[in-house]
Order: C-alpha cells, then sequence, then structure tokens
C-alpha cells in the first residue's frame, strides 16, 4: 500500500509559500518582544505529565495531551502549552536574576482535538510572561504589548478589542456576596465560562440546576449583565468591594492615561479555563462577523512557583497561536503578499560556455550583500521573464555570448522593463543598480 502524501491530522506541511507567511508573522512576533526588552527562551519538547497535573484544567490531562510512558518508564508529554515549562524554568533561577523576568518564546505545541478553522492539533504559540513586576504594572504592559504586535499588522481597534476580568472580582461574588461553597463556585467558573456560548435557556437552566438561594441568584444575575467598566465600579460600589474597585480602577485609569482604553472591554464571562489564573484574565476578540472569535488569551497568576516549592511570584502572560493570528490576519487583508520568493537578482545563462562565469559572477555579487537565484541550466532568452516572474526576481541577468565577449552584464528591470549595462570588473555599480 502506497504511503499517504497528506501530513498528520491536525498538523501542516509548510511550503515555501506559507513558510515564508509564518516567518513574517513570527518576526513581528520577536520584533514586538523586543521594544519591550523580552528575552527569548525555549524549552524541551517532553514533559512529565507531572507537571501539567499539578496546574493545568482536567480537560487538557483527561482529553487534549498527547501522552506516553518512555523506555525508562517515565510518563511523559508532548507540550500542550508553555506557561507550566516557563514556570519550572523560572523557579530554577528567580533567585539569582534580577525581576521582572520578561521572557516570550514562539513554541510549538500540540494538543488532541478535533481540528477545525483556528484550531489544529499542532500549532505555534507567541508565549509573553512577566515574572516579579509589582502591582498592576505587569499587566499594563503585557496588555501595550498585546495591541502593539496586533498595530505591527496594521491592525486598529475597529478591528480586534480585549475583553478583561478579574478573578479577584469574580471570587469576590461568588464567596463575599453569593457565599457559595468551593464545590458550587468551581461549577459556577464553568457556567460562566459558557455563558457566550449556549442560548439564554440554556444559561438559565444551569443556573437553576444549582439551587441557589434567591437572593444569591439575584447578585449572579446582576454581576452578568455588567457591560463596561463603569457598570463594574456601580455593582462593586453597590455591593461595598471596595477594595476590589479600587484595585481594578487603578488598572482602568492607568489604561485610559496611556491610550490602552479605546481597546479594552470589561466582560464578566471572561474567566479562563486553565486553573492556575488568580487575578486579571482576558481574551483578545475578532470584530469581524465572519471571524468573531477569541485570537488569544492570558492573565495573572501568583502562585504557579507554588508547586516548586517556591515562594509565590507574582506573574501574567498571554499564549497567541499562529493559525488564530493567520485567520485574522487573512479575514482583514492584512498580510503582504508573500506567494514569491524575495530575489534580487535572477542570473540566467544562454550557452554550457557561460556556465563558470555565471557561478563566478553570482558569488560576487552575493558578496555585496545581494540575494541572487542562479537558473544553473541553461535558458532561452523567450522564457527568462517568465521564470524571473516565478522566481520572484525584481531583476533579471541573461548571460550570452555577447555579453561574455564584451564582459558586460545586462540587466532588467522585472517591473519596469528599464536596462542596465554593468561591466564584470565595475559591478559595485549593482548597489545603486538594485538597491
Amino acid at each position: 500500500m502506497a504511503l499517504n502524501k497528506k501530513p498528520y491530522k491536525g498538523t501542516r506541511d509548510f511550503f515555501p509559500a506559507d513558510k515564508r507567511v509564518q516567518d513574517y508573522i513570527f518576526s513581528k512576533m520577536r520584533e514586538s518582544a523586543s521594544l519591550f526588552a523580552f528575552e527569548p527562551y525555549d524549552g524541551p519538547m517532553l514533559e512529565e505529565v507531572a507537571l501539567y497535573m499539578a496546574k493545568s484544567g482536567e480537560e487538557l490531562i483527561n482529553d487534549q495531551i498527547y501522552s506516553f510512558t518512555d523506555r525508562g518508564d517515565r510518563f511523559v508529554a508532548i507540550r500542550p502549552e508553555m506557561t507550566p515549562t516557563v514556570a519550572r524554568m523560572v523557579a530554577q533561577v528567580h533567585k539569582e536574576i534580577p525581576k521582572p523576568i520578561k521572557w516570550f518564546s514562539i513554541p510549538n505545541l500540540m494538543r488532541y482535538e478535533k481540528p477545525q478553522r483556528g484550531r489544529l492539533r499542532e500549532h505555534w504559540q507567541f508565549n509573553c510572561d512577566i515574572f516579579g513586576a509589582t502591582g498592576r504594572s505587569g499587566e499594563i504592559e503585557i496588555l501595550q504589548l498585546i495591541v502593539k504586535l496586533f498595530e505591527s499588522f496594521g491592525a486598529n481597534k475597529d478591528q480586534f478589542e480585549i475583553l478583561i476580568n478579574d478573578r479577584d472580582i469574580v471570587n469576590a461574588v461568588f464567596n463575599d456576596l453569593m457565599k457559595v461553597d468551593e464545590e458550587t463556585s468551581l461549577k459556577l467558573y464553568k457556567i460562566i465560562d459558557r455563558a457566550k456560548k449556549v442560548s439564554a435557556e440554556a444559561l438559565q437552566k444551569m443556573i437553576s440546576e444549582l439551587s441557589l438561594e434567591p437572593a444569591s441568584e439575584e447578585i449572579l444575575k446582576n454581576y452578568l449583565s455588567v457591560q463596561s467598566f463603569e457598570d463594574l465600579f456601580k455593582f462593586l460600589e453597590k455591593n461595598e468591594q471596595t477594595d476590589k474597585l479600587t484595585s481594578f480602577k487603578e488598572l482602568s485609569d492607568v489604561a485610559s492615561a496611556i491610550g490602552l482604553a479605546d481597546y479594552l472591554v470589561y466582560d464578566p464571562t471572561i474567566v479562563r479555563g486553565l486553573d492556575y489564573y488568580t487575578g486579571i484574565v482576558f481574551e483578545v476578540f475578532d470584530k469581524h462577523p465572519d471571524n468573531r472569535r477569541a485570537l488569544c488569551g492570558g492573565g495573572a497568576y501568583a502562585n504557579l512557583l507554588k508547586i516548586f516549592n517556591e515562594n509565590p511570584v507574582a506573574g501574567v502572560g498571554f499564549g497567541l497561536g499562529d493559525v488564530t493570528l493567520t485567520d485574522f490576519l487573512k479575514t482583514h487583508d492584512l498580510l503582504p503578499d508573500l506567494s514569491k520568493n524575495d530575489v534580487d537578482l535572477y542570473l540566467t545563462f544562454q550557452t554550457e560556455s557561460a556556465l563558470a562565469k555565471n557561478f563566478e559572477l553570482a558569488s560576487q555579487i552575493r558578496e555585496l550583500g545581494f540575494k541572487v537565484s542562479n537558473s544553473l541550466s541553461p535558458i532561452k532568452f523567450k522564457k527568462v521573464f517568465t521564470l524571473g516572474d516565478k522566481q520572484g526576481a525584481k531583476f533579471i541577468s541573461m548571460l550570452g555570448e555577447n555579453e561574455l565577449e564584451q564582459k558586460i552584464l545586462l540587466i532588467k528591470n522585472t517591473k519596469t522593463k528599464e536596462s542596465f549595462e554593468v561591466k564584470f570588473d565595475e559591478l559595485e555599480k549593482l548597489k545603486d543598480i538594485l538597491s
């Protein structure tokens, strides 16, 4: 039986045109992180499953990880996310290096999920984390970085928004106002997380099944009706949650002062599924009606290092997958045309007698810093422009018997068709022509 030519389900082959798009996206990620002085890091593809059992959600462990027992009888998994890995790494060094620790990575991750639009089994994810920042400063910088990244692609506030909440506020609603037990609180988190994914009738049914006290159910409904920062502040003030009001208003005020407020929307249903979040939680949403979905998410986590018997270190971060980001960029027509290679000069020759000189010239022109594609075999003149266009070349050159005798290089601009002659011993002039 013939082998399947297609990649494993939920993964992708990156042909050159696809790889150019990926490289372009990754370059923007690196540039944005570098502007905020984040340092790159990476970790192993395999981690012990115990690392994810300690801090990730049950769904991830039970249904989504690729795990196996290795030959040393160790239960390991292909990394499904990066936060536990960065926490493990920070736990090793945080006492010796200055804070805040600001790291980023673009790892490939694998989860056993049903492939669909915006979600595959293998994807790459832009991860940025800050450890050791005080107050709301780390959260503000992470949100700034997200906006800067999207703006670097040409996106604006009409195309994306950041829906934000705070688990401290949600916990206060459940514990201080509704006074529910821990088991009910966990159920409420799951219900709220699904609130926008189900009908109003289905949501009410899930809430009713909890058999809450009438007063508690009323508080929950009032909380879920909050639609803005102003609504939230009124809700907190009415329910005498002064400390939560003061803390979250600090974030809101700074966001307004630095131009972030245009992108932020308070949403009581944003709670994030992973168990390690303890502070703000947020999701970036595409506003286009054809792609109305979460693009990335993140939040604050104060206790992540405790699983390594380390003292708590405040952390905040986010992960942005390449699949959802690429869909966003395509939906809003924000990707440049990367269908062709980026070649400065397509260098061709007509006869075998020009082969050696063609290679010599190609080497000399590359020494000048230009990207040269060598035809590697004789090319008929009438095919040069067509092949040069397919190569993505800005200029083409044909080396024939006449050019060899006259010791000149005839160069043409593929767009304007303007011609230039350059002597073999004056190739430096190409800097003015090809640049």
